[in-house]
């Protein structure tokens, strides 16, 4: 399956409807404008990064005539698995939400046009057999020069509301590898004192993802490391990840991996070419 990738320079398509499953990433190169997102208003200007994992949720696109800008999607569920479990994206979602404007030096804003057009250039590669494995290599880069001025940024603020801080909470508990074990939402939330519908809505409205994709993000990694040790059965898998059975271990693994658990385990193994 090839994923989609869009790059483009027109301000006025972000909030298109085929970019509702991506994730959006907008640098201002010239001018200034506005737009609106989680009912509050944003301005940038020259050097204003914009990311946004949920761009449908953009309203009230505003430009003045001399505002430049570039930027590229791509698949929000493709980018989360270009990145390892323990990572600045998943507490750093948080804060993008909270607000998704991140200002950059010239150095920093140079270095992402950069990373814009490496990715830019190979579009139009699809006929290649490793196309979305060389667009994944790009898109990391393009994330991780993404997370120092995202990390710096953040570092500044500081959150001290109680649904900031259940956030943070249920982020400290999954970096644990606690998910390996305990997947459901119902845990979390007895963990935190709180209830589940109160925890799911906190989550949801601060992140603008479900409780259950978090804790999966964590889990797959720790998923594939497993299935990765042949000294493990599929059986002694599903026991030390408390799956109830091995049918239901091996649905989870289609669902999040897209493929079985033997299937992953076989394209682990190097190919041999034919003659």
């Amino acid at each position: 399956m090839k994923i989609d990738f869009i790059f483009s320079t027109d301000f006025y398509a972000i909030n298109a409807n085929e970019l509702s499953h991506t994730c959006l990433h907008l640098l201002c190169t010239a001018g200034e404008g506005s737009f609106v997102f989680n009912e509050h208003c944003y301005h940038i200007m020259k050097n204003d990064l914009v990311v946004i994992p949920t761009p449908q949720r953009i309203k009230n696109l505003a430009a003045h005539a001399d505002m430049q800008v570039e930027w590229f999607a791509a698949d929000n569920s493709f980018l989360q698995k270009q990145l390892p479990t323990n990572n600045y994206s998943i507490g750093g979602s948080i804060s993008l939400n909270q607000n998704p404007v991140i200002k950059l030096t010239d150095e920093q804003a140079q270095h992402l046009l950069d990373d814009f057009h490496r990715l830019r250039d190979r579009l139009n590669d699809r006929h290649l057999q490793f196309y979305n494995e060389l667009m994944g290599s790009l898109c990391l880069t393009m994330m991780y020069d993404i997370f120092e001025p995202h990390a710096q940024r953040d570092a500044t603020d500081t959150h001290t509301d109680r649904t900031a801080y259940i956030v943070r909470q249920l982020m400290d508990l999954l970096s644990t590898g606690i998910s390996r074990t305990e997947r459901d939402v119902s845990y979390y939330a007895d963990r935190l004192h709180v209830s589940p519908k109160y925890l799911s809505a906190t989550i949801k409205r601060v992140t603008g993802h479900s409780v259950s994709s978090f804790i999966n993000r964590h889990t797959v990694p720790i998923l594939k490391d497993l299935l990765s040790d042949e000294r493990l059965s599929l059986t002694q898998i599903a026991e030390r990840m408390n799956f109830a059975s091995l049918s239901y271990f091996s649905r989870y693994c289609t669902k999040h991996l897209g493929q079985s658990p033997s299937a992953f385990r076989q394209s682990l193994q190097p190919q041999l070419k034919q003659s």
